[in-house]
């Protein structure tokens, strides 16, 4: 058995998720599409207590949340709403901003903001593959009066440095990261952490990217990085458009957004129960972390230089 599909309408989502019973019941076939089955003792059988929307063990009475190792687990927004934002987020092309889901959904703007950062902290798989082949790398600055191009590296901007395969002369999976600065233990730490060795890297003739080739990786200098440039420049124009510009203290957030974004492009709707947290474990900020800037958008940490 197979988990359950997913909504590709607006209307077919409406038939499906009328009420929570709708949206429990799919939680259950997305989560055991073959059956309960105890995380303790494997067993099958278990009593249900609907009050609590949790599955009790009869061999061990070990009690299982229906939402457990989601990002909807501890919340008492109805999964109406928690199901209705993950359809938006998912099926908007360009994406949706607090304001946006607020209006839509007629909930407070913290709420909102507050259910867009777990579904974001969802967008982010710990244990994806590196990109791989003729990979393109550069840095940029967003915000301020360097979001226009890359000069002035070293500016006191927000930076980010992209990578992009190149298919065929098209964009293939791309990578992005909120760095501190732009020099070698940067740079090349992005290298380590999201490209496989054995590629070729392609970048301009900035110092800071000299001796790739000691770390497993074949290095050619090309000043047309169109590619780059291309992901660059739809990164700035979301940003400006969705969101009208983002904190420094939440932009990785939004580049984890970009890039599982631009990567399911021409499967955005397959994403609707990634997001929800049904397809593998994630962690999720609280409202409180957001807020404090305790909380650590998912950012695979650099290896070194």
């Amino acid at each position: 058995m197979t988990r359950p599909d997913f909504p590709r309408s607006v209307l077919e989502f409406q038939q499906w998720f009328p009420d929570e019973e709708a949206c429990v019941k799919y939680l259950y076939k997305s989560r055991w599409p073959d059956g309960f089955i105890c995380p303790v003792c494997g067993d099958t059988k278990a009593y249900y207590i609907q009050t609590r929307r949790l599955f009790q063990c009869k061999a061990n009475m070990h009690q299982t949340y229906l939402t457990a190792g989601t990002i909807m687990h501890g919340s008492h927004t109805p999964l109406t709403i928690w199901f209705w934002s993950a359809y938006l987020v998912t099926t908007v092309t360009p994406g949706i901003s607090a304001v946006q889901l607020q209006r839509q959904l007629g909930i407070t703007y913290e709420t909102a903001f507050n259910i867009l950062h777990k579904l974001r902290s969802s967008m982010y798989n710990p244990e994806r593959t590196k990109i791989k082949g003729v990979v393109e790398v550069d840095e940029t600055y967003v915000g301020g009066a360097t979001t226009g191009g890359k000069r002035g590296r070293g500016a006191e901007k927000a930076i980010v440095v992209v990578g992009v395969e190149r298919i065929k002369n098209h964009a293939g999976r791309v990578r992005l990261r909120h760095i501190e600065d732009v020099s070698g233990t940067s740079l090349i730490g992005f290298i380590k952490d999201n490209i496989e060795k054995g590629s070729t890297i392609l970048t301009d003739d900035f110092p800071s990217y000299r001796g790739l080739e000691r770390y497993g990786y074949r290095h050619k200098i090309e000043e047309d990085l169109r590619l780059a440039h291309l992901v660059v420049s739809n990164l700035k124009t979301w940003i400006r458009g969705i969101f009208h510009g983002v904190s420094d203290k939440h932009l990785q957030a939004y580049l984890n957004e970009f890039t599982f974004r631009f990567n399911r492009r021409r499967t955005p709707m397959a994403a609707f129960q990634t997001i929800l947290g049904l397809t593998s474990k994630v962690d999720w900020p609280t409202y409180e972390e957001l807020y404090s800037g305790e909380w650590e958008h998912p950012n695979i940490p650099v290896t070194g230089g």
